[in-house]
């Protein structure tokens, strides 16, 4: 199978995990579900089957036959190493059939400074509880998923927990043979891919002694500008020239979700090298169409953490760079300098307002240092998007409230003065100039009945400003 052999030597050189092939479709290299940009001929059913050769046994053409997938392993040979094989029916109206090559978990024991690295475990044999769980998931539509040893499964659904099913869940049948490489570790990451709900973020830990996963659905494919929610006035941070760029609020609140949206409209307006550094991959950009590259980097499978991603990032010729989040001192440091340097940086930052996202970076550093961050922060920034995510009053889904600040004379005189407490009143002053309190935002949901006012005040940074707001529409 010397064909097969050159597209996994093609898998080892690419450093990735996954090789896809099917009948009449080009060759698919993928590192945690995200293709490599490369391009391949299309493989016929006769060629297909040439290159498997005893791969595809009689078990698996006959599991094909009735409409079924078929799993198997694979010891490619030395150098190679084991490959999760499934053979993947297609729709009754499709012909053909596809396959899937995952490399298989290492099971060689690692320091215990790895804890917490990120492991890549392809779908194993045997999850086919988990599996259910992910279909009903998907189902309703749910972001994520909550399991402990002997307990129910929960589903977040619209930010709500809700029973997904009840019953004693056993953590090692759930996951399968992947379980053995998890047993010896206080929390590991996973990234795996279920036939029902697309790509999946798994992480395992032990609460209580006793194991337990939370999984996020992560959508197939990254939402518009427009169907996100997000203004007009803000689509013109996709033709910034250099600078930074920071989305800020709550966990689960859709930062890296917008996050991806500005760069994929980035990515078709115009011609950019796009390099993000992420923990982990969540999203696959699509360049088809554009004159545009994306290289997407995950942290402990590409690059060990953000900062070494940030350093190797100005040797590598970005046009924009997208970081998944900014959690130290010195990847802030790298972030503000690149973008000083004449890059496009977004990054994502948890704080609940845009006010408090400049103290957060400004307190990072030592007393000392603080001043210089002031001055290179006001001098780089272009924009603060602080959002939620509150549930729609009809109760479909949930919509999206802004806090926009955006780079002035005035505002960046009070960051390098330190006098972020008067950044509110710079944002009321500035409509003009596209700039939005949360408030305001909430209120003008409130007003349109798109949210209920006690999602509103429980959202709100400041509770007497958003009454304020909502007095003055009840006297208009």
């Amino acid at each position: 199978m010397n064909a097969l052999h050159s597209l996994l030597k093609m898998v080892l050189a690419l450093q990735a995990d996954e090789l896809r092939l099917g009948v009449e479709r080009a060759p698919q290299v993928l590192t945690g579900g995200v293709p490599k940009n490369l391009t391949l001929a299309e493989t016929g059913e006769r060629v297909l089957r040439q290159m498997l050769g005893s791969l595809l046994s009689a078990e698996a053409e006959a599991s094909l036959s009735r409409g079924a997938a078929h799993s198997s392993v694979y010891e490619a040979g030395e150098g190679f190493g084991l490959y999760q094989v499934q053979f993947l029916p297609r729709p009754k109206h499709e012909t053909g059939f596809d396959v899937r090559l995952t490399s298989a978990p290492q099971q060689a024991s690692a320091p215990a400074s790895s804890a917490q690295t990120p492991t890549h475990v392809p779908p194993v044999a045997g999850t086919g509880s988990l599996e259910a769980l992910l279909a009903r998931a998907a189902a309703l539509h749910a972001s994520d998923i909550h399991v402990r040893q002997g307990e129910a499964a929960f589903a977040r659904v619209d930010g709500k927990l809700t029973l997904l099913e009840a019953g004693a869940h056993d953590i090692r049948e759930l996951l399968g043979s992947a379980s053995q490489g998890a047993s010896a570790r206080a929390s590991v990451d996973w990234a795996l891919h279920s036939p029902s709900a697309g790509r999946l973020r798994l992480h395992t830990f032990l609460t209580g002694g006793l194991p337990a996963l939370a999984v996020r659905l992560l959508p197939a494919e990254i939402p518009t500008l427009s169907a996100l929610g997000i203004p007009n006035e803000l689509r013109d941070l996709v033709s910034l020239p250099n600078g930074l760029v920071l989305l800020t609020g709550p966990a689960g609140s859709g930062k890296s979700t917008t996050a991806a949206a500005l760069c994929q409209e980035l990515v078709r307006q115009r011609s950019v090298m796009l390099l993000t550094l992420e923990d982990p991959v969540e999203y696959a950009f699509d360049t088809r169409h554009t004159n545009s590259i994306v290289r997407q980097r995950q942290i402990g499978l590409d690059v060990p953490d953000f900062a070494s991603g940030l350093r190797d990032a100005l040797r590598e010729d970005p046009d924009v760079l997208l970081v998944g989040e900014m959690r130290d001192a010195e990847s802030i440091g790298l972030a503000l300098t690149a973008a000083e340097t004449g890059h496009l940086v977004f990054a994502t930052l948890h704080s609940r307002s845009a006010a408090s996202a400049i103290d957060r970076i400004i307190d990072a550093y030592p007393a000392a240092r603080q001043q210089q961050l002031r001055v290179q922060l006001s001098e780089s920034l272009r924009a603060v998007i602080a959002q939620r995510l509150l549930p729609h009053a009809r109760g479909n889904g949930r919509t999206l409230a802004l806090e926009v600040l955006r780079r002035n004379a005035a505002v960046a005189n009070l960051i390098r003065e330190g006098k972020t407490p008067q950044l509110t009143s710079a944002m009321q002053s500035s409509r003009k100039e596209g700039m939005i309190l949360l408030e305001r935002s909430l209120a003008d949901l409130c007003r349109s009945g798109t949210i209920e006012e006690r999602h509103a005040f429980a959202a709100a940074n400041d509770q007497d400003s958003l009454m304020e707001y909502l007095h003055a529409r009840n006297k208009s």
